[in-house]
């Protein structure tokens, strides 16, 4: 085991499994939900009281990760979900449900933020520490709908816990300092954090566009399995599709050394941005199941991955390093929001009407954002180098 510590196979066992755990407890939420016979409507309220429960306690975690330290903060969060994923084989009424999904989310999203600053201050790489969560992401999709189709869909959840063991020896294996730089210290800011972030007036209007653009893309998330399988594909290739658009993001992981750092970050939120007004707008226009699954290839994960990097380096310009954790949990709690908002419409536009319907939403709130984007005067984020 000592040979675990500090090494690239800690680093390495602990993304692998924790987005394996994440797909394999959340990619078919929406098929495993109607298949017991709920409304969408009740699909986007399961998930919506997920996001609210993460909405609260991410500044909590947040504060908790920066005053007691992130490896400890993490390692009890996530082994305390394992509670969540056991409940989860067991129980069948609705809100029972809805407590123990949300009771993972909440730890699971309670530690993003984290898992993206324990890769880019690790003694290796970020791309070659972050493609194992996309590898594990993409693994956990495609075992996902395998499991679903052959032995049960309650066995994913059983999956989801096995991995959350093995995320939880990786942690255990990993070394990251946790102290801020003597240098990067400003002994003049506000004691605090509340007041530190709330006065920076370009961070609270990062919050907005960040909100919109989570609650577009998470609310995919969601629903994109659903969505091919009503177009005609079985529970396993829509998976399959699933899982290889998460492969689709490993060029951006692998060579983000090459761009990120080098692009300014307005540039790589519009792009981000846009490619979601495209993906939605093809969906929209009902052109057959080939155009769908080509959109989902190409961008249904891309865009995520943009923006959790181009994310990292906005708050990362605008924050001091003590209140990091913390400026990024706030980031993610509001992503909360505007899922829970988006989620619910969402979920009663399908109850009437149509994917396609979604979609045309979707596209709309999608390009409104990109007329958005402009107006707020983001850091270029070019000093950052977080990537390189």
């Amino acid at each position: 085991m000592k040979a675990l510590k500090n090494s690239y196979w800690a680093y390495l066992l602990m993304y692998l499994s924790y987005y394996l755990s994440w797909a394999m407890f959340s990619s078919l939420i929406s098929v495993y939900l109607l298949d017991l016979g709920f409304k969408a409507s009740q699909v986007s309220l399961v998930v919506s009281i997920s996001f609210v429960a993460s909405m609260v306690s991410q500044p909590l975690i947040g504060w908790l990760n920066d005053q007691l330290g992130i490896r400890k903060v993490t390692w009890l969060l996530l082994s305390s979900s394992i509670i969540g994923g056991a409940a989860m084989l067991v129980v069948k009424d609705f809100w029972w449900i809805a407590i123990a999904y949300s009771w993972v989310l909440l730890l699971v999203n309670g530690s993003v933020p984290v898992m993206e600053k324990i890769a880019t201050s690790s003694p290796f790489s970020y791309g070659k520490i972050r493609i194992w969560g996309t590898i594990g992401f993409a693994l956990g999709s495609q075992l996902s709908g395998l499991i679903y189709d052959y032995i049960s869909p309650k066995a994913l959840f059983a999956g989801f816990i096995l991995a959350m063991l093995m995320t939880l020896l990786g942690i255990w294996g990993t070394e990251v300092s946790e102290e801020v730089p003597l240098e990067t210290v400003d002994y003049d800011i506000p004691s605090s954090a509340r007041q530190v972030l709330f006065s920076n007036k370009t961070y609270l209007g990062y919050l907005m566009i960040a909100m919109v653009f989570s609650g577009v893309t998470n609310t995919g998330h969601t629903y994109i399995p659903a969505m091919l399988e009503d177009a005609g594909l079985s529970i396993r290739l829509a998976t399959t599709v699933v899982a290889i658009s998460v492969l689709c993001e490993a060029p951006l992981t692998l060579f983000s050394y090459k761009f990120m750092d080098q692009m300014t970050s307005q540039r790589i939120f519009m792009i981000a941005t846009l490619l979601v007004c495209l993906q939605y707008g093809i969906y929209a226009l009902d052109l057959g199941l080939p155009s769908k699954v080509i959109m989902t290839l190409l961008a249904k994960h891309t865009t995520g991955m943009l923006f959790i990097m181009v994310n990292m380096k906005i708050v990362s310009s605008l924050i001091q390093p003590r209140y990091l954790i913390t400026a990024l949990s706030l980031v993610q709690a509001v992503r909360s929001l505007g899922s829970i908002m988006t989620q619910n419409i969402v979920g009663h536009i399908l109850d009437h009407y149509s994917y396609s319907a979604m979609s045309w939403f979707l596209a709309i709130v999608s390009v409104l954002l990109l007329v958005f984007i402009p107006f707020l005067k983001l850091p270029t984020g070019q000093d950052q180098k977080l990537y390189s």
